[in-house]
């Protein structure tokens, strides 16, 4: 019998690397061989190296920069030692798919597997393409997306809306692991804060300047990036963690609220959890704009209340916060309408039908 083998590449943020975390236990429980193409130092290694039954493979990458930089006359040949590296992977491991989460670590492998002709599918979480799955497109058989609205700015004939992949564990945890492990009382609200894997320094400024009013409304837990725990502040209903893995599901059982980025996959995730959510979506000048489409698509919906970072102010964010917990019936009601369970299996049967 012919080994089943599959390659899984995606990373520089969480978001590249969240729905291949929650597509990858499906199929190590049918039993195929899986590989992963990440780069040296990104998060993608610090989350899929550890995870048993996955070789994790480290090629060279560039980045995929919109601002001038001397590093950017460097990148053309990180990609290119990265497409070589990755063709040479391919070559010896065989996958007979690779399923692609986006970010730049991933352009070299879609190339590569152009190359050796394995086909390719790639996953969109924003609403509007990220400029690597821009470049990978041709070079793949499918594109899955997150947002209906996605499927427009895509080739007709590889496009198709699935929906939001939401990772099994999340729906287990138990809030009484998540106080025990933070170590809050779990009296008041609990406020959950995300700023994306490197932390949000405007929020966290916002959040710590205006500890003392936000504690009388809720119990706080504050994932504030790498590097950015500031060990100074020591309040009673105020933990602090640069990033938490294993524990999350707990967290998101204890948390009632949450303030976060507009990163597709963390904010799809609180919408099938129930969570209402603050949102504040990077701004333009850091991005191409793709959070602020994503939380006015939450915002239209009812899911969530938005300010962008130009206008958030820490009066701001308090009175946000009280509205959004004023209004915690409301936006639950409407969010009782989302279903995400059918996307995880709509990507897995796409996968194994665009397999060789």
């Amino acid at each position: 019998m012919k080994e089943k083998r599959i390659l899984f590449t995606g990373g520089g943020t969480a978001g590249h690397v969240m729905v291949n975390l929650a597509v990858i236990p499906s199929f190590q429980k049918e039993g195929w061989t899986i590989d992963y193409i990440g780069s040296h130092e990104g998060i993608e290694r610090e989350l899929i190296e550890p995870l048993e039954g996955v070789t994790y493979h480290p090629i060279s990458t560039g980045k995929l920069r919109r601002y001038f930089s001397k590093e950017n006359f460097k990148d053309p040949f990180k990609v290119l030692k990265g497409t070589l590296q990755a063709h040479r992977i391919i070559g010896k491991t065989k996958p007979a798919v690779i399923f692609s989460k986006g970010g730049f670590v991933s352009v070299p492998v879609l190339v590569a597997a152009r190359m050796r002709r394995v086909p390719a599918v790639i996953h969109e979480s924003d609403i509007t393409p990220g400029l690597a799955n821009k470049i990978a497109i041709p070079f793949s058989k499918k594109v899955l997306t997150t947002f209906p609205e996605t499927v427009q700015y895509l080739p007709e004939n590889k496009a198709e809306w699935i929906g939001a992949v939401i990772r099994d564990e999340l729906y287990v945890g138990s809030k009484t692991k998540g106080l025990r492990f933070t170590g809050l009382p779990g009296k008041k609200s609990v406020l959950l804060i995300m700023g994306g894997s490197g932390g949000a320094r405007k929020i966290n400024e916002a959040v710590r300047n205006q500890l003392d009013t936000l504690l009388k409304e809720f119990e706080i837990i504050h994932l504030c990036g790498k590097e950015n725990v500031d060990t100074s502040i020591q309040r009673e209903g105020y933990v602090q963690y640069e990033y938490v893995k294993d524990e999350l599901s707990d967290l998101f059982a204890t948390t009632d609220f949450v303030l976060s980025r507009a990163g597709s996959n963390a904010i799809f995730e609180f919408l099938a959890l129930r969570k209402p959510m603050l949102l504040i979506p990077l701004s333009r000048n850091a991005s191409r704009g793709d959070q602020i489409l994503n939380a006015k698509s939450f915002e239209k919906q009812g899911y969530a209340r938005m300010v962008e970072e130009e206008e958030l102010t820490e009066e701001r964010l308090v009175q946000e916060l009280k509205s959004l917990k004023e209004g915690k019936n409301s936006v639950i009601t409407k969010m009782r309408s989302f279903e995400s369970r059918e996307a995880k299996q709509k990507v897995i049967n796409i996968i194994k039908q665009s397999a060789r």
